[in-house]
């Protein structure tokens, strides 16, 4: 597992408070949304402020590109690389 996709698993579970959850429950490329591990809308605002806090990056909350980018720990570790690089 890279660093960043364990960083981002751990800001998953602290910015939404998931106690009964640990990194390695997070499966990288499962769906975090709805099945996989079963995150709400509220989930993603929450999720998308941490995620802009952090890194630092401007996400645009209605948009379907944004919500692909929050489809798995892995897409959203992509996002956050090449948001990076830009």
């Amino acid at each position: 597992m890279t660093d960043q996709k364990q960083a981002l698993k751990e800001l998953i579970i602290e910015a939404l408070d998931l106690e009964d959850i640990t990194p390695n429950d997070i499966i990288d490329d499962e769906p975090l949304f709805i099945e996989g591990l079963g995150l709400d809308s509220i989930d993603a605002l929450e999720l998308g402020l941490a995620v802009r806090k952090k890194h630092n990056i401007k996400l645009d909350s209605n948009s379907d590109e944004t919500k692909k980018h929050f489809f798995s720990v892995s897409t959203l570790a992509a996002f956050i690389s090449s948001q990076k690089a830009s």
